[in-house]
């Protein structure tokens, strides 16, 4: 069974940076789409943006210009750079696999990691 662990979660202030990583095991990240998503208390979970197999990226209109998806597939790693952080990005960030189909924010993802937590004071 596949496995998607994330790292990289911490506290920061407003305006900071933090970069996020998303170790595959036994799975190819450069093969399939993959994306990052957040759930923060008393919200849904939302697409914050993802990557095709071609590299081809996707964002959410929430952290366009801040946040930026990207892959290595020599190290079989997913990452997420975020800068000019916000106390609103505040959430648990999870990474996710999908096989086949559209690669889009709307796409139903079978791959889920457990996710870890950002937090950003004012």
């Amino acid at each position: 069974r596949v496995q998607l662990v994330e790292s990289g979660g911490g506290s920061v202030q407003s305006g900071g940076s933090l970069r996020l990583s998303c170790a595959a095991a036994d799975y190819a990240v450069g093969t399939y789409c993959m994306g990052w998503f957040r759930q923060a208390p008393g919200k849904e979970r939302e697409g914050v943006a993802v990557i095709d197999s071609d590299g081809s990226t996707s964002n959410a209109d929430s952290v366009k210009g801040r946040f930026t998806i990207s892959q290595d597939n020599a190290k079989n790693t997913l990452y997420l750079q975020m800068n000019s952080l916000k106390p609103e990005d505040t959430a648990m960030y999870i990474c996710a696999a999908r096989i086949g189909g559209t690669c889009s924010l709307a796409s139903s993802f079978g791959v889920w990691g457990q996710g870890t937590q950002v937090t950003v004071s004012r």
